[in-house]
């Protein structure tokens, strides 16, 4: 591999079954892997096996927020690389990255879900690390600032990942973009962003009422922001099969530069 890239392992919001929730990966020019989500149950696994991606490879992950969508996949993950270490196939130790709300309920559920075995990692092995907002982490090929995206409906982190050679790949979590999260964002050369639905459909799914963006408002922030690249993703699934193009067209009109409506399993080039 060349560079580094962005997989999506999964592009829809919290109620699609014909996506996977929204979760992706960092993939490092040199092989190592950074797990933001999980999605909601565990169909990451089978996502992470047909993106390729061998476990002994993915030592850290970001947890976004303690939605179902999002964190109950990380229990399966949990599981499967506490299974790996009990087999002596897993080297080293897992860094889960996420805040002091996300952190209780993973271990809640770990204590309620979890064979003994497997549980017993969390805490040797296994780690949550909890982040604080504002709070700078360096990883591999760069340095990760986290911070508070200040959601009205459930404590949301989201992050900047600046490489080493200068390049800035902003998270913005699932939820509209907040003025105060500026610094964070602006000028990056990539923005994942979520788009819920086309504006023309705001009217059919209500994004606004669940405190979410359209197509519009996601191509406006990254205008606003001087972005070069804008990653769409937690959408809706009504538009699958022709989703790509419909965002692209909408979200052209807003915002001049690099637009990408990736498919589930598509790998990004981050360059």
């Amino acid at each position: 591999m060349a560079g580094n890239e962005l997989i999506m392992l999964g592009t829809g919001n919290a109620m699609v079954t014909r996506y996977y929730n929204t979760c992706f990966l960092i993939r490092t020019a040199d092989g190592n892997c950074f797990l933001t989500d999980a999605g909601g149950g565990n169909g990451i696994l089978g996502r992470l096996e047909d993106a390729h991606i061998a476990y002994e490879t993915l030592h850290r992950m970001f947890v976004t927020h303690g939605h179902t969508d999002h964190i109950m996949g990380v229990i399966w993950i949990i599981r499967k690389i506490a299974a790996l270490m009990e087999q002596n196939q897993y080297a080293g130790e897992f860094d889960i990255y996420c805040h002091d709300v996300a952190a209780h309920i993973i271990l809640t559920m770990s204590d309620m879900m979890l064979k003994k075995k497997d549980r017993s990692y969390i805490g040797t092995r296994i780690h949550l690390r909890e982040i604080h907002d504002g709070e700078q982490l360096a990883v591999p090929g760069g340095m990760l600032t986290v911070f508070d995206i200040l959601s009205t409906k459930a404590k949301q982190f989201g992050y900047c990942l600046q490489f080493s050679d200068g390049m800035k790949v902003t998270c913005l979590g699932d939820e509209p973009y907040n003025a105060r999260c500026r610094q964070y964002a602006e000028q990056a050369d990539w923005l994942l962003a979520e788009a819920f639905c086309l504006y023309k459909d705001r009217h059919i799914f209500h994004p606004y009422e669940k405190h979410h963006s359209t197509v519009k408002e996601a191509a406006e922030t990254a205008a606003q922001l001087r972005v070069k690249h804008l990653v769409l993703y937690h959408t809706e699934e009504k538009t699958r099969g022709c989703r790509k193009a419909l965002y692209t067209q909408e979200a052209s009109q807003y915002f001049d530069g690099s637009i990408y409506v990736p498919d589930e399993m598509e790998h990004i080039v981050l360059d």
